[in-house]
Formats: C-alpha cells, sequence, structure tokens
C-alpha cells in the first residue's frame, strides 16, 4: 500500500508540484480579499515571489546551457518549459514566505515588522532552512530533481541515493534575512504614510 502510493506521488510529482505554485498566490489572493490579511501582508507574498525569482531564474538559465553550468538534475524531464517552472517555484517561494510570517504572528507577539526582533528572524531563518530541506527531500523522494554536487555546493548527506547539498541551505538562510529586513524597511514606510507630516 505505501509503495504504490509513493508511486502514484511519483508519477504526478510534478503537477503536484505545479498544483501548489498556482494555488499559493490564489491562496493568498483570497485570505487577503477575505480580511484574513491585510494589503502589507498581501504585499509580502509578492516580495517572496520576487526573491524568489533571483535564485530561481539563474538556476533554471543555468541548466539551459548544458551539464557543465547545471545546478540541479531532473530524473524525469519536467512537462513544461522552464520559463514556467521559474514562475511557480517563484510562487511557491512568496507563499512559503509568507508562511514564515505566519509562524512569526503565531510565536512571537503582534504585531510584527514594527521593529527589529531577534525572535521574528530567528523563525524566518529556521522556518526557510526547515522548509528549503523538506522541498528538496520531497522532490527526491518524488524523483523531480536533485542538486549536483559540486566544489562550491558540496553536498551535505545523501538521501533516497541523491544528494541534499549546501548550496540551498545557504540560499535560504540568506533569503530570509532580506525579506525581514525590506518588511521591515517597507512596514517603517507605511508607519510613516499613517503618521502623515
Amino acid at each position: 500500500m505505501l509503495n504504490a502510493g509513493l508511486e502514484l506521488f511519483r508519477s504526478h510529482f510534478y503537477w503536484i508540484d505545479f498544483a501548489i505554485g498556482v494555488a499559493a498566490p490564489l491562496v493568498a489572493y483570497a485570505l487577503y480579499r477575505g480580511g484574513r490579511i491585510d494589503r502589507f501582508m498581501w504585499g509580502l507574498f509578492w516580495l517572496g515571489f520576487a526573491i524568489g525569482l533571483t535564485w530561481e531564474v539563474p538556476m533554471q538559465v543555468l541548466n539551459q546551457m548544458g551539464d557543465a553550468w547545471a545546478v540541479h538534475r531532473y530524473v524525469r524531464p519536467p512537462p513544461v518549459h522552464f520559463s514556467v517552472i521559474i514562475v511557480l517555484h517563484s510562487c511557491w517561494d512568496g507563499g512559503l514566505f509568507l508562511l514564515g510570517v505566519g509562524l512569526m504572528r503565531l510565536i512571537g507577539r503582534a504585531p510584527v515588522f514594527e521593529r527589529f526582533r531577534a525572535i521574528e528572524l530567528a523563525v524566518l531563518i529556521v522556518w526557510g532552512q526547515a522548509s528549503e530541506l523538506w522541498v528538496e527531500m520531497t522532490s527526491v523522494s518524488g524523483e523531480g530533481w536533485s542538486y549536483i554536487p559540486r566544489p562550491w555546493n558540496p553536498a551535505l548527506f545523501k538521501f533516497n541515493g541523491q544528494a541534499i547539498t549546501l548550496m540551498p541551505q545557504l540560499i535560504w538562510l540568506a533569503a530570509p534575512m532580506v525579506f525581514y529586513f525590506i518588511a521591515l524597511k517597507l512596514r517603517g514606510g507605511r508607519a510613516s504614510e499613517r503618521k502623515g507630516p
């Protein structure tokens, strides 16, 4: 039964992956329209999307340049053009950042992003590391893609016969910091607008 479920997951991996990428902005928009998140939080989804583009674009473009440049390899070829993967995986990134903000609100004191709080940044960093590891291990399990060990991207450990590498973890160490400090700046600007001259 378990093997049949895993085989079903593998055979539909890309469509599950893409469905989540499509759902992420739709769910964020529904939360915004329904008043569950404010305009600032809706904007944070798109900030996460934009930050995600900074690695999704180069990695996909390098992969198109051949094996010598490739950052990751596909176990099975994806059923769509690489530009679609860039957009959908950046939507994933926006959703992951927004989930991290949700954790910040649960663990820290509301409101978030009002001023620098180490706990807020720590939650984003821990969430970034955990979610990146989960995404990479899920991809390996689903026979989607795996990162290629290189001198600049060493293997950390093996999972299902594939290397789990350092570079994605470093990306998701730096990205939450960039996201957090930009969000602080944006919130500060919005607070200034509310106060007026």
